[in-house]
């Protein structure tokens, strides 16, 4: 059988930047072995698969080149982007069927797709000793107020922040390690992020590494930046978080650069009450896998 899967950068519209996705748009006859199959052929941290749904507008499994996934915010991205330039959707809300439950997606005018995320859960405080020793920096290079911290706005990753941009490129992940203590603490992986102080456009530049996944460092993430922006808010380091668009830079230190959009709605309370996070994407190529 022969798959046409479709290639996007998503989170850039350089096709040099972004992070690269796979999408398969018809896959309701596909089977979740055949799926698996195909993603790992693909070879990126994560390929969607578009289906049916009696539930939203649409359907979509995730798969890494090992494992499904619960989302993927590039893949999303990703998808919905072609689907536009496909005339499959137009501007407006769409709902989709996930693991991580029933999410909105929005597509603007200007060709930003935006994706509703899970409101977040905040998990356990993770050791900051064994955090940076797996990283290759000194716990000195850790943000000295902003705690370690699993959060989850549809999957789990371990937060930390450092203590200026300059510690992200000196990073020496220790990818065993990396592994075994997110293994430990039933995440995905580690958002490493700096704040950029100041700066009213950028908010933060990260790294992203989930080598549990086979994912040793991703160049865009988009559930993982919800849940910083989400973090962020949750102490204090938002300046003006109700409906604020904040970019992220991710991929700077893989020469993949990318741009994260996200934004936070608040109620009266100041609780959360959505989580949105988008870009663009550029379709780069379509190739065609082979299953037996």
């Amino acid at each position: 059988m022969d798959i046409e899967v479709s290639t996007l950068h998503a989170f850039s519209d350089k096709p040099l930047g972004g992070n690269p996705a796979g999408v398969v748009l018809q896959a309701g006859h596909l089977s979740e072995s055949q799926m698996q199959e195909i993603a790992r052929q693909v070879g990126f941290s994560e390929t969607a698969f578009v289906m049916p749904s009696d539930q939203a507008d649409f359907k979509v499994r995730y798969f890494t080149p090992s494992d499904e996934v619960d989302l993927c915010g590039h893949a999303t991205i990703a998808l919905f982007y072609l689907m536009k330039a496909q005339h499959i959707v137009e501007v407006g809300m769409y709902t989709l069927e996930t693991l991580a439950g029933i999410l909105e997606v929005v597509v603007q005018n200007n060709g930003e797709v935006y994706l509703s995320q899970a409101l977040p859960v905040f998990g356990e405080i993770v050791d900051r000793q064994n955090i940076a020793d797996s990283l290759g920096i000194s716990t000195d290079d850790l943000h000295a107020e902003l705690p370690v911290q699993i959060v989850s706005t549809g999957l789990r990753d371990i937060l930390i922040a450092v203590n200026h941009v300059d510690v992200l490129s000196k990073i020496i992940p220790d990818f065993q390690l990396i592994a075994e203590i997110s293994k430990a603490n039933h995440v995905v992986g580690y958002h490493v992020f700096a704040l950029e102080p100041g700066a009213e456009v950028t908010l933060a530049e990260c790294r992203n590494f989930a080598p549990l996944y086979d994912i040793p460092e991703e160049s865009a993430t988009g559930t993982s930046n919800g849940a910083l922006l989400c973090y962020l808010h949750k102490y204090n380091q938002l300046s003006d978080p109700n409906d604020t668009i904040y970019t992220i830079r991710q991929g700077y230190t893989m020469n993949h650069p990318s741009e994260i959009r996200a934004k936070l709605t608040l109620d009266i309370s100041n609780e959360i009450t959505e989580i949105q996070v988008g870009g663009v994407a550029v379709h780069i190529e379509n190739i065609r896998i082979q299953l037996s």
